[in-house]
């Protein structure tokens, strides 16, 4: 018993800890390690705020289905910053609070061939654009229409039709 407590308390005089280098080399792994981990991570963050922008879109189409339905028409609203003119009995953005969405909805009447609207008896499109506290550089608008036509604009405001960004 005596040797190992003689053992142990001659350990105890050896320095421990770790050297300015090896503390330097730690920095910068974790340093590399997050560069590439970070933008993996956001743009994870923006496909489920996007998955989540066609699943309000959907619900949405559905409820202007049923008031189609009710009423003989669709009905055209704005949504500007959370903002809806005007007031409607719908879900108008997408998550769980208008407060943090991340999409907000607005809808109007589908434009023709020529770029005429084709009055909201005819159709509608509805519009998911991301919000100000929560941009999106890839996509501007999510679009679905009633006569099922989906697609988006991208960064740039061109128009994508089977681009797997906006509806994989």
């Amino acid at each position: 018993m005596q040797n190992r407590y003689r053992l142990f308390l001659g350990s105890v005089g050896r320095q421990h800890g770790f050297t300015l280098i090896e503390l330097m080399i730690v920095v910068a792994i974790v340093g590399i390690l997050a560069a590439i981990a970070y933008p993996s991570y956001v743009e994870s963050v923006r496909k489920g705020r996007r998955a989540q922008a066609r699943t309000a879109l959907a619900e949405l189409m559905q409820q202007q289905e049923r008031f189609m339905t009710q009423r003989g028409t669709y009905v055209a609203f704005t949504n500007t910053a959370g903002t809806v003119n005007p007031a409607v009995p719908f879900k108008t953005f997408s998550g769980d609070s208008q407060t943090t969405a991340a999409f907000l909805l607005s809808a109007q009447a589908c434009p023709d061939a020529q770029g005429n609207s084709l009055g909201m008896r005819e159709c509608v499109r509805i519009v998911a654009r991301p919000s100000a506290a929560n941009p999106d550089p890839r996509i501007t608008e999510l679009r679905l229409t009633s006569t099922g036509q989906r697609d988006c604009l991208d960064g740039s405001n061109t128009v994508q039709n089977n681009s797997r960004i906006c509806w994989p």
